[in-house]
């Protein structure tokens, strides 16, 4: 890390010094709000992505918010968080190169309003079952040897029975889960997808193989993982790859180790999309055969249909369905 931009309020935190102290090479730059360096205008987030700096900031407002109808994994109460902004990886297909005007990470390094937060809204439900996502704008595990924030994190969840945690992520950075004794209301859920779809479209990413061992870590040690087959990606040959890949998961995991497994298509709002292609005007992935519907793009109805059918036949071959959750989205 080259550039460290610096919110003056929070310059003199612990967790920020501790941050700092990791990169003792880096220039620091105080800034007063991260918006003014992140939200600037003709910010190139192609050319940031090869060489991205860190912002570490205060975040304000409502820091845990209602998932989006159709996301879950079991719970009437589902609410995501944001503790981090961007993600280490380049996978061609994530909204945030969309959303974002920045391929800078934001750290917000103010855990324990987070913390507060969560407490409050598990609290207030009265023992109903809620679930937490995290991995919503980043990964959840990739930057922990930074941010050591699912460390921090687990004590909490430890203290609420009616609160679970999923941790997403494409990341290998497992070692923190490992030195510790599972919690059954933490989910660590890996994305897998293909590992010739990795190589084409999940630039920087651990292979599907690293992933796997990885996961084959946690569930010998007693952790129940999720799997997260989303978003389902075409390839002219798909009933092959996603046979074989299906085959490759599940003679790794066993069934005893999951908790959760969903699917979901591949789907971008319209705003987003368009950005991608102005990033990425050559990318195939976003010239395929897609179509606008609503305020969505995704692939041609029938196409979709044709796919998630497969992939949802050929999965339930393996699991249970009391496990599967389909992502439903809606396409409007």
């Amino acid at each position: 890390m080259n550039i460290i931009y610096v919110e003056e309020e929070i310059r003199d935190y612990p967790r920020t010094q501790a941050i700092l102290a990791r990169f003792p090479h880096a220039t620091v730059i105080p800034i007063e709000r991260y918006g003014e360096v992140f939200n600037r205008r003709a910010q190139s987030f192609r050319l940031q992505k090869k060489s991205p700096s860190l912002i570490l900031a205060k975040k304000y407002g409502e820091l845990v918010l209602p998932a989006p109808k159709g996301y879950g994994i079991g719970a009437n109460h589902n609410y995501y968080f944001s503790h981090m902004m961007n993600c280490v990886y380049d996978c061609r297909y994530c909204f945030l190169q969309g959303m974002y005007r920045s391929a800078h990470y934001v750290v917000f390094v103010n855990f324990e309003d987070f913390f507060s937060d969560i407490r409050a809204v598990s609290e207030g439900l009265n023992s109903e079952e809620v679930h937490f996502f995290s991995g919503y704008d980043c990964d959840s595990l990739a930057y922990e040897p930074v941010t050591h924030f699912v460390e921090e994190i687990l004590p909490l969840f430890e203290s609420l029975p009616n609160a679970s945690l999923e941790l997403r992520s494409k990341s290998t950075q497992v070692r923190g889960l490992l030195e510790r004794e599972p919690l059954e209301n933490v989910i660590p859920a890996f994305s897998l997808a293909p590992q010739e779809l990795i190589e084409s479209w999940e630039h920087k990413t651990p292979g599907l193989e690293a992933r796997l061992a990885a996961m084959q870590k946690l569930c010998n040690q007693g952790w129940k993982l999720g799997l997260r087959f989303d978003p389902v990606l075409y390839h002219p040959d798909y009933r092959t790859l996603y046979k074989k890949f299906y085959e490759q998961v599940f003679q790794t995991i066993p069934l005893k180790a999951l908790h959760s497994v969903s699917l979901g298509p591949f789907r971008l709002p319209e705003g987003f999309y368009q950005n991608m292609t102005r990033l990425y005007p050559d990318e195939g992935l976003l010239a395929g055969p897609l179509q606008k519907t609503g305020k969505m793009v995704s692939y041609k109805q029938d196409l979709e249909e044709e796919l998630v059918d497969y992939c949802e036949r050929s999965l339930l071959e393996y699991i249970p369905e009391q496990v599967y959750f389909p992502c439903k989205l809606e396409a409007s």
